[in-house]
């Protein structure tokens, strides 16, 4: 049996992380961490304020905000807890920052841009994709309360498509008359970020050249569909060659 803890319990992800553990016959819940959900029983389990709750546990599942997701993976590695993260806005900066203090393994830590293996298999589409095209630019929709913007799955997307060979040759003669007509360069792709109320999570990646285009599109539909990956993480990090790894590529053999 894997001991699992989940930082960040009362959230929308981290609750459904809580039930799907709970209910997986080789792992066995064993603490919800989240301070700002202190007592609240989430998958039959009291939630705590107190970090050290999570020492106990072989793995913790780290769903929590970009603001302290940092100074969680810092003391869930002190304590030697493997840690599997699915908080948004791990670029190539906050990385670095990690990997600086995550040098040894064990404990193994696995930062998931997504957890969708819908969304993996879009993102290495698009990678495939992207030396093929002259150019190709982002779309991402998520519902209005998501943390950030960009999402770190389309923010992770541009970086494999840039480090692939994706080119950004047009001639685009049209002037912005609003700020941010044309979205925001992660790694050098445009991203366009829609927040609506109703959606969930989606990307679509839109490849051009000459007489020709692609789209490439991953829609989830209801939060369920991340919990696959994330089971599959639990149970392989601490199997991981490197003290850090990104994504679950590896996991799912591409």
């Amino acid at each position: 049996m894997i001991r699992v803890a989940v930082s960040g319990a009362g959230g929308r992800m981290g609750g459904l992380v809580m039930e799907t553990v709970a209910a997986a016959e080789d792992l066995e819940l064993v603490a919800g961490y989240d301070p700002n959900h202190a007592g609240e029983t989430v998958a039959g389990m009291t939630v705590s304020a107190d970090p050290s709750v999570v020492s106990g546990a072989d793995v913790v599942v780290e769903f929590t905000a970009p603001a302290v997701v940092m100074e969680n993976l810092r003391r869930w590695h002190g304590a030697g807890v493997s840690a599997v993260a699915g908080t948004s806005g791990f670029d190539a900066v906050r990385l670095a920052e990690l990997r600086e203090f995550w040098t040894e393994a064990p404990p193994h830590c696995l930062i998931a841009p997504n957890f969708s293996i819908g969304a993996v298999l879009m993102m290495k589409f698009a990678e495939m994709a992207a030396p093929h095209f002259a150019a190709a630019e982002i779309i991402e929709l998520h519902h209005d309360r998501k943390a950030d913007a960009p999402s770190g799955t389309a923010l992770s997307t541009a970086e494999r498509m840039s480090a692939a060979g994706g080119r950004q040759e047009r001639a685009v003669e049209s002037q912005e008359l609003l700020a941010g007509a044309r979205g925001a360069a992660g790694a050098g792709v445009p991203i366009h970020s829609v927040r609506l109320p109703g959606l969930l999570g989606h990307h679509e990646v839109l490849f051009g050249t000459a007489g020709e285009t692609l789209t490439i599109r991953h829609d989830s539909l209801d939060r369920i569909s991340f919990m696959p990956g994330a089971l599959l993480a639990i149970r392989n990090v601490r199997s991981l060659p490197d003290p850090v790894t990104v994504g679950i590529e590896g996991l799912l053999g591409i």
